[in-house]
């Protein structure tokens, strides 16, 4: 699929709605960064917003590009990962007067901190990707940090966005792995969405749900060529994250591409951030995550519906918050007050749905089948097991369910089965 195709949007007769993108231009090719100079012709005063490492990446592509634009910058530490966090935000905040256009040079993390800025400040913003390590370049929401939860806030689509493959296929080998993981990861998102749709007759596109597979199989096929930097295995990645991204933004939601895999890869990182802890990047702990959620799904294939929905009595659950949560276990009870999910008892709609619903759950490939794609591109899971542990990865399995809103195969097996079950290796 060619991505400029879409971005004038798409009349969809699967939904009947018209899927529209703002994205005036994305380039993905060696060299793109020679495409700033027209970009920026428009606007006078420019913020580029990185980190130490991105900025070696190719800031002084960016900065030779720019020629004699007017330009000033803020750049964080490499030293340590930089977290979307209030801090983070006011630190770009403080560097906006007088600027027109911001340039985001990085991925995940400098990507959302500039889109969140860019929105609340109504400032126009680019991107100058660095690596092939996640969806979000395209997509209309900003993963930020915030009272120490993870949040997908909505934002404004970049105006353009730039990914030279040269830089992109001497990123970190991590960080082009977590891209392939994060698209991997798609497989259980998307199930988690076919789920929702008869569970909750919440809305589903075929269209955005049938060009999101097309881009898992695409990227099956660049796992070799990226273990070996293939500058074009690379390209098709990065299109791959880009047309995802997109098709986030047509769902008006992240929906098409993050489902329990998403949350429990959350659970990882919020709580390392919150103990001080070791975490991987986000790809690497979905599709690590993509496993176990394969697995929950057998589960839940293997064994009958039982009579009742399992119950956890509000101190017990409070308790096991705090200890689980610490300083965040509060806004994680009052979101899902908010919410009612432990008030909700789906099991009715489970027991008059349950063909269809084990129809989906099976379409799901097996934790083998996972783990052999995984090592299609030199991922260990053995890893995930050594860094976490057993106990760590079940209380995810258990509690990530709670950091965010959205319905996922988590809750259905909380439903039928409550705490009772452990995933094993």
């Amino acid at each position: 699929m060619d991505i400029n195709s879409i971005l004038n949007g798409v009349k969809c007769d699967s939904c009947g709605k018209m899927h529209e993108c703002s994205i005036k231009y994305i380039y993905i090719e060696n060299g793109a960064c020679k495409h700033l100079s027209e970009l920026c012709m428009d606007f006078k005063s420019i913020l580029l917003v990185a980190d130490e490492n991105t900025f070696g990446a190719c800031g002084d592509r960016v900065v030779s590009t720019l020629g004699s634009k007017q330009y000033k910058s803020v750049i964080f530490s490499g030293k340590s990962v930089v977290i979307p966090n209030e801090d983070a935000i006011e630190r770009v905040r403080g560097e906006l007067e007088g600027v027109d256009l911001i340039i985001g040079i990085g991925s995940g993390v400098m990507q959302d901190l500039c889109k969140y800025v860019a929105h609340f400040a109504g400032i126009p913003y680019m991107v100058v990707a660095t690596a092939p390590s996640m969806d979000g370049y395209a997509s209309s929401g900003a993963a930020m940090i915030l009272k120490g939860m993870k949040e997908t806030v909505p934002a404004t689509l970049p105006y353009a966005i730039l990914a030279d493959t040269e830089v992109l296929k001497n990123a970190p080998m991590d960080m082009i792995k977590a891209g392939y993981g994060d698209i991997i990861g798609k497989y259980s998102a998307l199930n988690d969405w076919e789920l929702s749709r008869v569970v909750n007759n919440e809305y589903f596109c075929q269209y955005i749900y049938d060009v999101t597979y097309d881009m898992i199989l695409k990227t099956l096929n660049t796992a070799k060529g990226l273990i070996k930097r293939d500058e074009n295995s690379v390209k098709i990645l990065t299109e791959a994250l880009m047309i995802v991204g997109i098709m986030m933004s047509f769902a008006a939601s992240s929906r098409p591409a993050s489902g329990g895999e998403h949350h429990l890869s959350h659970f990882f990182e919020i709580t390392g951030i919150i103990n001080n802890e070791e975490y991987f990047p986000h790809g690497i702990d979905v599709v690590y995550s993509t496993v176990i959620t394969s697995k929950i799904r057998e589960i839940i294939l293997k064994n009958d519906f039982p009579a009742k929905s399992f119950s956890m009595d509000r101190d017990t659950y409070e308790n096991k918050m705090s200890e689980v949560y610490s300083v965040i276990a509060g806004e994680c009870i009052k979101l899902q007050d908010r919410i009612g999910n432990y008030t909700r008892d789906r099991l009715p709609i489970y027991k008059e749905k349950e063909e269809e619903i084990r129809d989906i759950l099976a379409k799901m490939p097996s934790p083998e089948k996972i783990k052999e794609m995984l090592m299609l591109a030199k991922i260990d899971y053995n890893e995930f097991y050594r860094l976490y542990g057993k106990d760590k990865i079940n209380t995810a399995v258990h509690y990530a369910k709670d950091l965010k809103d959205r319905y996922t195969v988590l809750w259905m097996y909380y439903d039928l089965f409550g705490v009772n079950y452990e995933i094993d290796q």
